[in-house]
């Protein structure tokens, strides 16, 4: 029996070290799973595309201005007070139709006093030619010196001088007159009226605005035809061909689309906005279009670069070296590329080179990818989907 507690000892010692190895089994497994945790979310999810090739068809939507054809500001050319006016907004006009009557006192008094002016040099000149004549009789009796009939001759062209005068004073302020009654230009739609009966107006402007300019009295607009212009980026100027035409739509007629022709650019950038203006005709012959609405015009095209490749936007990786993109290869391994960059749009870019259609390209690289770092290629998100990249265009 006296071996019985060294029994005891042993088994209890070995009781201890397993459960002692067990620990340490336990604690070495733990920290082996932590490390290949930690490993596996040190590597980053990423989505990738694949490049695109460019559509036959070049297609890109631009907001527009429409305008009237032709569009007339009024303005007075006398002064005075607003008589009455005969032609309110929307109104259609004829070449020639009184829009409104001034009522110009002064004008007026001016003009009389024109006309009672040549009536006193004409009566001037009736004498100065009776006079002459008879100096030129008595001249050639031998009565008077040939002075005395150069001198009757000479004031007698003079009175004529100041009659001419006079009567161009005359057609001066008859001229004005016919100002009073304010006409339209040319056939069309009065688009604005800014008088009223009453209103004091003055010569060459109607009157004062807020910022002390003055202001017309009436627009008024041939909206029979229509003008619509377009800002185009300089990148895709070269759609701008005269078979060109565009779809119109308006916000106050959805569903429905007018089509426009191409006239004329203005073969010239804006330095601040790198567009050129583009100008488009459109039949309105129902009017249903007014002057001054936006338009989203759809400009369609051949593509010149049809080649080509596009990526997303959102792929392209600014660096010192210049655009890159990340690729992933067959290993999941990332590898930034040296690419050139073509046409840039708001949702795609187009690549002349430094990529190939098996790529698999970051469609958005993370800022803290590196080269050489091994990624989890997983699917796109929708929200991507929906940036309008690989369309059918």
């Amino acid at each position: 029996m006296a071996s019985s507690p060294k029994i005891f000892a042993i088994a209890g010692s070995c009781v201890l070290a397993l459960y002692v190895g067990f620990i340490v089994v336990e604690k070495t497994h733990a920290a082996t799973e932590l490390k290949a945790d930690t490993e596996a979310g040190a590597i980053q999810n990423v989505a990738v595309v694949t490049p695109k090739q460019s559509p036959e068809k070049v297609a890109l939507t631009l907001p527009g201005t429409i305008d009237a054809w032709y569009q007339a500001p009024i303005y007075p050319q006398v002064s005075g007070y607003v008589k009455m006016w005969y032609k309110d907004y929307g109104a259609h006009v004829k070449a020639g139709d009184a829009l409104a009557e001034i009522n110009a006192p002064a004008l007026d008094a001016q003009y009389a006093q024109a006309k009672a002016d040549l009536d006193s040099v004409m009566a001037k000149y009736h004498l100065a030619t009776v006079t002459a004549e008879r100096w030129r009789a008595m001249g050639r009796s031998q009565s008077v010196s040939g002075q005395s009939v150069s001198v009757s001759n000479a004031n007698e062209q003079s009175a004529h001088a100041e009659v001419d005068a006079a009567q161009r004073n005359v057609d001066h302020f008859e001229a004005l007159e016919k100002f009073k009654t304010i006409v339209a230009p040319f056939d069309g739609v009065v688009t604005a009226r800014n008088i009223n009966v009453g209103d004091y107006v003055n010569n060459g402007g109607g009157g004062l605005n807020s910022t002390g300019g003055a202001s017309e009295l009436f627009t008024v607009a041939d909206v029979q035809k229509l003008r619509l212009f377009v800002s185009v980026p300089e990148t895709f100027s070269y759609v701008l061909q005269p078979d060109l035409t565009a779809t119109i739509s308006v916000p106050q007629y959805r569903g429905r689309t007018f089509e426009a022709h191409y006239l004329t650019t203005s073969r010239g950038f804006d330095p601040t906005t790198r567009t050129a203006v583009a100008e488009f005709t459109l039949e309105n012959k129902d009017e249903v279009l007014w002057p001054g609405t936006f338009a989203s015009a759809a400009l369609k095209s051949h593509n010149e670069d049809a080649h080509l490749y596009e990526i997303p936007t959102s792929a392209l990786v600014f660096e010192e070296k210049g655009m890159q993109v990340a690729v992933v290869d067959e290993n999941s391994r990332v590898h930034y590329r040296n690419v050139t960059v073509g046409r840039m749009a708001d949702t795609s870019t187009e690549i002349q080179n430094g990529i190939s259609p098996t790529d698999r390209i970051i469609s958005n690289p993370p800022a803290d990818v590196l080269e050489g770092d091994k990624v989890n290629v997983v699917e796109g998100q929708r929200g991507y989907n929906q940036s309008g990249y690989g369309k059918d265009q």
